[in-house]
């Protein structure tokens, strides 16, 4: 049975901090270069039928140093648009929320202000998952791209809403896995490391 492999990019000194990045175009850290060597080290030799990568170059040099020569770049597999939240953490967005006697707030059931909702990052994924599951019919899938998105992408491949994937962290330089098993979505592995 094919596997979709689905990677986030290597540390960058914003996922290293907390802070959102989205739209903002930074490159990995040393160490983030260092991790995406090995990313895909224990999986064996596999050729992949297609390896769709996020525009921000991050994504881009992630597939590179993994050794990744042919990828397709798609538009619909970039990091959330964070809107007012871009370069700021959820520590500082909470933090000046509870000075103006705002409620609480999660990314996933309330959206970036100013950015997008779960709705609008689930229907981008939701295209993406389409052309993925015609390409598994032809082999195994790598797809390169974020946090967040990653995590409405497993989200969106179980069948659940798009704010389910707040129940999928996915940490810099680490992987899953999903498949089907009789004719069902799963995820084999998820938030896998790279080897050492």
């Amino acid at each position: 049975m094919s596997e979709l492999i689905v990677v986030r990019h290597g540390e960058t000194r914003w996922s290293l901090s907390g802070q959102h990045t989205g739209t903002t175009d930074i490159p990995l850290t040393a160490h983030g270069e260092q991790q995406a060597r090995h990313l895909l080290d224990d999986l064996g030799e596999r050729a992949f039928a297609a390896v769709l990568v996020s525009p921000r170059r991050r994504a881009r040099r992630t597939a590179e140093l993994a050794g990744i020569e042919q990828l397709e770049v798609l538009e619909d597999l970039t990091e959330w648009d964070y809107g007012e939240l871009e370069g700021r953490t959820t520590a500082q967005y909470l933090a000046e929320r509870d000075a103006a006697g705002l409620g609480p707030w999660e990314l996933f059931t309330d959206g970036a202000p100013g950015g997008e909702d779960a709705a609008a990052v689930g229907a981008r994924v939701d295209r993406v998952l389409v052309r993925v599951r015609a390409e598994l019919e032809r082999g195994d899938v790598l797809v390169v791209g974020h946090s967040h998105t990653s995590r409405v992408l497993v989200a969106r491949w179980l069948g659940l809403g798009p704010e389910h994937g707040a129940g999928f962290l996915i940490d810099a330089a680490h992987r899953g896995v999903l498949t089907y098993k009789r004719g069902l979505p799963v995820v084999k592995h998820w938030n896998v490391p790279p080897t050492p």
